[in-house]
């Protein structure tokens, strides 16, 4: 599910951010159209890249929070966690010596 979330999120992403053609294709038109030069219209499609390249960011971790919210709503926990506790288990049933982990001896 989590995963499907990312992928979501990052389509998005890949709509808001300008691909190298597309910001020629842009920097072409402003040279055509509106008469701006060369330099002028490589410092815009740099700022518009940058401010591109921010919202990224910005939706990422916005995205990151709403995972980790959406974790706590269902009550899921982290690999992590599950994994520091599995091996908790296994150390205490090492421990106790129980070789079937389905007995309740």
């Amino acid at each position: 599910m989590i995963e499907l979330i990312e992928k979501a999120v990052l389509t998005g992403l890949g709509v808001i951010s300008l691909s190298q053609k597309k910001a020629e294709e842009l920097l072409s038109d402003l040279k055509e159209k509106y008469k701006v030069g060369e330099d002028e219209g490589k410092a815009l499609l740099d700022k518009l890249q940058k401010m591109a390249g921010e919202t990224k960011e910005r939706i990422a971790e916005m995205a990151d929070q709403e995972v980790k919210r959406a974790i706590d709503r269902f009550g899921l926990v982290p690999r992590e966690e599950y994994d520091r506790l599995a091996k908790r288990v296994e150390a205490l049933e090492a421990k106790l010596n129980i070789t079937d982990p389905g007995c309740e001896c």
